[in-house]
C-alpha cells in the first residue's frame, strides 16, 4: 500500500533525452546517462543546471562508480526512438548499432574506453544495470536488443573493473534489467523487463553463486497487473527499490519478496532510482518518457555504496 502522494517528487531538471542511471557525484551533483543523447550529463540538484561529462554514443543505460573513481556504464549500443502519447520511448534496435559493451568513463576528461564487449567471444547484445561490490567486481545485466521479428535472450554477468575477468552467471534470462547487491553481499537481485519479476541468487562468495540455486535464481516476486520492471536500487535494510513501467513508478519489496510499498510518479516511463544525501533518504528518480530528473525524501535510508 502506497503512502507517497502523486506529488511526492518534484522535478530538479527537465529536457532530458529519455535518462537513467542515476549516479550520485562526490559533490552532491547527481550524473545521468541520457540514453537518447548518447551522453552522460552533470545535473545541479541545487538549479538544475545541467553539463555533458562525457560522449560515448550508443545507448549508455546503468552507470556507476567504480574504486578507482571513474563512471562504469552499461552500453546498449543504442535505439531507435518513437513517440508514444507525446512520450518518447525506445523502439527497435538501432539502425547503426554495432555491439553492446561495457565502459570506463573519466569523469575528468571525458575519456572513454570499451572494457568489455564480449564474452568468451559471444558479444554483449544490450547491457543494461550495474552494481559493484566491495572487492571491485562488478554485476550487470545484459537485457537483449529487440528487432522487428525477434528478440535475444539476456543474461546475467560478473565482471572485474580492472578489465581481467568477465563470466557468464545465468542465462538465459527474460529481458534482465535491473540488479543489486544486498548489503551483506550475500545475494543479488534481478528484475525482469517483460515479465514484471524479481529473482534472487545467493552467494557464497564474491561473484559466486551459491550450490543449490536453480539456474535463473530464486523467484521472488510477480505483482498482480500489467507492468514492466526497469531498473532498481537497495536501501540499507535490504529492501529492493525496482522502477517500474506502465503504473509509473518505484515498488519496493523486502528480502523476502513482500510488497511494501509503491511510490507512485506523473510519468509511465519510470525507470531508475538511487539514493543520496547524509542520511542517505533523498530519492533521485529518472522520469524517462517526459527527460526529467525529480526528487523526493525516502522513508528508509538507502544503501550506502562502497564506492
Amino acid at each position: 500500500m502506497s503512502f507517497f502522494g502523486p506529488d511526492h517528487f518534484e522535478t530538479i531538471t527537465d529536457g532530458l533525452i529519455f535518462p537513467e542511471g542515476p549516479v550520485v557525484l562526490p559533490d552532491g551533483s547527481v550524473a545521468v546517462v541520457e540514453i537518447g543523447r548518447g551522453t552522460i550529463t552533470r545535473v545541479d540538484v541545487s538549479d538544475g543546471r545541467k553539463d555533458i561529462l562525457a560522449t560515448p554514443g550508443g545507448g549508455p543505460n546503468g552507470a556507476a562508480l567504480g574504486p578507482d573513481g571513474a563512471l562504469y556504464v552499461c552500453n546498449n549500443g543504442g535505439f531507435e526512438w518513437i513517440t508514444v502519447r507525446g512520450r518518447t520511448v525506445p523502439g527497435e534496435v538501432a539502425s547503426d548499432y554495432t555491439t553492446g559493451r561495457i565502459e570506463r568513463i573519466d569523469l575528468e576528461t571525458g575519456e572513454v574506453d570499451i572494457l568489455y564487449a564480449d564474452v568468451n567471444g559471444v558479444s554483449l547484445k544490450g547491457p543494461n544495470d550495474i552494481m559493484f561490490d566491495s572487492t571491485g567486481g562488478f554485476w550487470f545485466t545484459d537485457h537483449g536488443k529487440t528487432r522487428t521479428r525477434d528478440r535475444d535472450r539476456g543474461g546475467l554477468y560478473y565482471a572485474k573493473a580492472d578489465g581481467s575477468h568477465i563470466e557468464e552467471i545465468a542465462f538465459p534470462m527474460d529481458g534482465p534489467n535491473g540488479v543489486g547487491i544486498s548489503p551483506e553481499e550475500d545475494r543479488v537481485y534481478v528484475a525482469e523487463t517483460f515479465q514484471g519479476a524479481m529473482f534472487a541468487f545467493d552467494l557464497e562468495a564474491p561473484g559466486k553463486v551459491a550450490a543449490g540455486v536453480p539456474a535463473r535464481g530464486w523467484f521472488l516476486a510477480r505483482p498482480a497487473g500489467r507492468k514492466y520492471f526497469d531498473s532498481l536500487a537497495m536501501d540499507a535494510e535490504g529492501n529492493v527499490s525496482v522502477a517500474t513501467i506502465l503504473t509509473g513508478g518505484i515498488s519496493t519489496f523486502t528480502r523476502d519478496g513482500e510488497e511494501l510499498e509503491f511510490a507512485p510518479t506523473d510519468d509511465s516511463a519510470t525507470t531508475n532510482i538511487c539514493f543520496g544525501g547524509d542520511d542517505m533518504r533523498t530519492a533521485y528518480v529518472t522520469l524517462s518518457g517526459t527527460g526529467r530528473l525529480a526528487v523526493g525524501e525516502w522513508p528508509r535510508p538507502g544503501l550506502r555504496l562502497p564506492f
